[in-house]
């Protein structure tokens, strides 16, 4: 055969393929080449039919389709060849074309004409078609006149009596597009990850964040900052782009926990450089518990003055009466645990001697002065300083046996003791009240004692010097 001949037996079986195929018919084929306008699809045999690259590429003009990929598509035209439609372009669809968009699921696109009551009116093919407010956006839309006048892609939701019932949804197919993009969005999300997103809506336990195609993660308040924070809003509002990092990824759940603070320096990491025993510094109440009062020493750094760090009133709680959140003051540092992020500290009264000076002096034989704390069957608690509470045994109180050690030891009064026994950590003190008496006794005693031998010593000498005179004046 001449090449007229091969030419025209080409043309022959093409004009065969066409043939087998319908404007409005919906078909699937493989994409075999990609040309800077159009693409060839293989449609079956050796059919071949095109389709505009525009149609097979994403809103940033990528395309989003390689060779060997299979797609289904409209067939808009057989004449000269099959040409072929993924979405049917505005008043290029006749009625049967829109009820094989419907059946198939293809995009079409309209142009929103007005608002109405509940929605929008938008005009595709020279039908009136009918988009509900809801499915017109994924987000909610305040002023459905925006819309107006706009070029749309929609999906046929719903198409009866040809086209009598007409509705469709843009929603739909933002929803398609943005579960698509997620996937690819998700494979970028890792631990350790830093990702810019946008607030999206902020809640008492923390922020939702977008991260790109509608995938969300959670920033709790407790990931906002190394501070204490009370509410959310205080640090982001909805709309604010936040760069944060990706602390946990969860596969099961597809929940996403994010971080802020992490992206700066934990102050807790130079603690033992901060601060040491003894040190005196200021901090500020954040929070009273039952236990003690939270105290911030500074951004990101909460200490903890233990409620038996305060002197006891007589009152349950009364050691509460003394403080409030948001006071200011001097307080020690008592203990400093650096893994745990710990630190104790004890509130230093005004014109009151440290805590640790105090504590230096409790030594055994020292007489000090402490607060009745409480009473127990074998004994009474006595505070002596921060950290420090001694035992005064019910041997030591002087008190009568069955007589009421409460009434005699009121909690809260002031108790003059001498330390009997005391370890370096100060975790086993003993007391006695009774050798505070023992003492003065002995002092009246040895003060008498005193007394009397230079009484006897003054009237020896006065007796010799007399008979001293005596003696000269013989």
């Amino acid at each position: 055969m001449t090449s007229n001949d091969d030419d025209f037996a080409a043309l022959f079986e093409a004009s065969i393929q066409t043939k087998r195929f319908e404007r409005g018919q919906t078909i699937e084929g493989t994409i075999v080449a990609i040309g800077p306008e159009v693409a060839f699809v293989n449609v079956g045999g050796k059919g071949e039919a095109t389709i505009d690259l525009v149609e097979l590429q994403d809103e940033d003009g990528d395309v989003e389709v390689n060779v060997g990929d299979r797609i289904q598509a409209v067939v808009v035209s057989t004449g000269g060849g099959l040409v072929l439609s993924r979405r049917l372009a505005l008043g290029a669809a006749n009625a049967g074309q829109l009820e094989d968009a419907f059946r198939a699921g293809l995009p079409v696109e309209g142009k929103v004409e007005k608002a109405t009551k509940g929605g929008l009116e938008v005009r595709i093919a020279r039908q009136r078609a009918f988009c509900p407010m809801s499915q017109i956006d994924t987000v909610r839309t305040e002023d459905a006149s925006v819309h107006e006048g706009r070029v749309y892609s929609f999906r046929i939701i719903e198409y009866r009596d040809g086209g009598e019932k007409f509705v469709v949804s843009r929603r739909a197919l933002l929803e398609e597009e943005q579960k698509t993009k997620s996937v690819e969005v998700r494979k970028s999300i890792v631990v350790g990850s830093v990702i810019t997103g946008r607030v999206v809506s902020v809640r008492d336990f923390g922020a939702f964040v977008d991260l790109g195609a509608g995938v969300q993660g959670l920033l709790h308040v407790s990931e906002m900052a190394w501070a204490r924070v009370s509410k959310a809003e205080d640090v982001v509002k909805p709309g604010d782009e936040v760069t944060v990092k990706v602390l946990r990824v969860d596969d099961v759940t597809r929940q996403i926990a994010l971080g802020l603070k992490q992206l700066s320096a934990d102050p807790w990491a130079a603690i033992a450089e901060s601060y040491a025993i003894g040190q005196v510094c200021q901090g500020r109440v954040t929070r009273i518990a039952d236990f003690g009062a939270f105290v911030e020493l500074e951004a990101g750094v909460e200490a903890l003055a233990h409620m038996s760090t305060f002197a006891p009133t007589g009152r349950a709680g009364g050691w509460s009466k003394s403080i409030s959140v948001g006071m200011a003051g001097a307080f020690e540092v008592l203990s400093i645990d650096p893994d745990k992020k710990r630190i104790g500290v004890a509130l230093v009264e005004a014109g009151s001697a440290k805590g640790s000076e105090v504590r230096t002096g409790i030594a055994p034989g020292a007489r000090v002065t402490g607060k009745v704390e409480r009473h127990e069957t074998f004994g009474v608690f006595v505070y002596l300083a921060p950290g420090r509470t001694g035992l005064m045994p019910l041997s030591e109180t002087g008190v009568e046996k069955g007589a009421d050690i409460k009434k005699a030891f009121p909690a809260g009064s002031d108790v003059d003791v001498i330390v009997l026994e005391a370890d370096p950590q100060g975790r086993r003190i003993r007391v006695s009240h009774k050798a505070i008496d023992a003492a003065a006794e002995a002092a009246v005693v040895r003060e008498y004692t005193e007394r009397a031998t230079e009484a006897q010593s003054g009237s020896f000498s006065g007796s010799l010097a007399d008979k001293l005179r005596g003696a000269l004046k013989r």
